[in-house]
């Protein structure tokens, strides 16, 4: 599975399509993100049932005002529409993996 690269105005649109969504909020400059870009593609192979985007706050500020990014890498966690959790700063793949799991496990 692909990590979907979107933008404020298909922000809605996305989140509402899919029962389950992650949205990595990052920018380009940022460090942490840069190192949990390649996290977030592999945790897209591994949980197939899960869709995975992005957004760039630099770009997209829509996205940081409706949800309250103060800090990048902000992780955003939808179930049919609707947001569950909000995940800040870089988590090693074992640790962001668990809190997926854990997430899948309520449903």
């Amino acid at each position: 599975m692909k990590v979907i690269e979107i933008n404020d105005e298909k922000l809605d649109e996305v989140i509402k399509s899919d029962k389950k969504v992650v949205l990595d909020c990052y920018a380009s400059w940022c460090g942490p993100c840069k190192m949990m870009a390649p996290i977030i593609d592999e945790l897209a192979n591994e949980f197939k049932d899960i869709k995975f985007y992005k957004i760039n706050v630099d770009e997209n500020d829509g996205v940081s005002m409706k949800y309250d990014i103060m800090s990048i890498p902000t992780i955003l966690l939808f179930e049919n529409g609707k947001l569950k959790n909000k995940f800040i700063g870089f988590r090693p793949k074992d640790e962001f993996r668990d809190l997926i799991r854990k997430w899948e496990s309520y449903v």
